[in-house]
């Protein structure tokens, strides 16, 4: 698995490359500044909302209450700290709804780009079809729905964990890695969409690629830390790094 997280690491270097080389720069800036406003807005009301939520929780349990009786410095301590730890789960849930919505709406530019980047390798025209379009979104959706509903079990699951002294502590890097597959999976499964795989042989094939997808997700959102630019580069960035890394297992498959 490490080496397929450092293969999917490195494709993000030649999907910057591969831009750059191909000029493909109208089809990464202006969805990316749309994404980016839509992300700046959508966090905003996030961060407002999960912290409301960690306060009406604590205040409607009387866990608040009962941490000021106590007057306990230390107990005070892990309270914070199970409140912060609640937060950072809070906002990657809510990140995570919000990508669904994202790659739902952007299904067609993503596929394209896919398609686009596989087509410069290989050589080759693919012919437009609005059939085949229409049919490979609703397959996008079908499988986005699957995902976030799975993923959203996990994250409430750990959520729960999450309230466990030190145990709770190491939820929110589960939590994280488990953000990163389901995102790299949706980036991995244009390429595994193209290839005609059924949406059960493409969830059996990047089961087996565990690494690219987790990789490719990982890098997703580092690239969020790299403030205004990262947030534009990084959908488009993430698409066209999951086609480049499959180029590396397809001959042991």
């Amino acid at each position: 698995m490490l080496k397929e997280i450092i293969i999917a690491v490195q494709s993000y270097f030649k999907a910057h490359q591969f831009i750059r080389k191909h000029n493909l720069w109208k089809w990464i800036i202006i969805p990316g500044l749309i994404y980016a406003v839509l992300f700046v807005v959508g966090m905003y009301f996030f961060g407002k909302s999960a912290t409301h939520v960690i306060e009406l929780l604590s205040i409607k349990t009387g866990l608040k209450a009962w941490v000021d009786k106590m007057q306990s410095s230390l107990l005070g301590f892990f309270f914070a700290l199970g409140g912060i730890m609640i937060w950072l789960i809070l906002i990657m849930l809510y990140f995570s709804w919000f990508k669904y919505i994202w790659l739902i709406a952007g299904s067609p530019l993503f596929g394209y780009l896919s398609e686009k980047t596989e087509s410069i390798i290989e050589g080759k025209e693919y012919p437009f079809s609005f059939p085949q379009l229409m049919k490979d979104m609703v397959r996008g959706i079908k499988l986005a729905m699957r995902n976030v509903l799975w993923q959203t079990v996990y994250t409430f699951t750990l959520l729960i964990i999450s309230f466990v002294p030190i145990v709770g502590w190491i939820t929110p890097l589960v939590v994280l890695l488990i953000e990163c597959y389901y995102y790299g999976f949706s980036m991995l499964d244009y390429s595994c969409e193209r290839q005609k795989l059924s949406p059960g042989q493409s969830i059996e094939f990047i089961g087996k690629h565990k690494g690219l997808a987790i990789g490719n997700g990982l890098i997703f959102y580092l690239m969020h830390g790299l403030i205004g630019i990262g947030w534009v580069l990084a959908p488009a960035y993430a698409v066209i790094a999951a086609t480049l890394s499959l180029y590396h297992p397809k001959e042991g498959e």
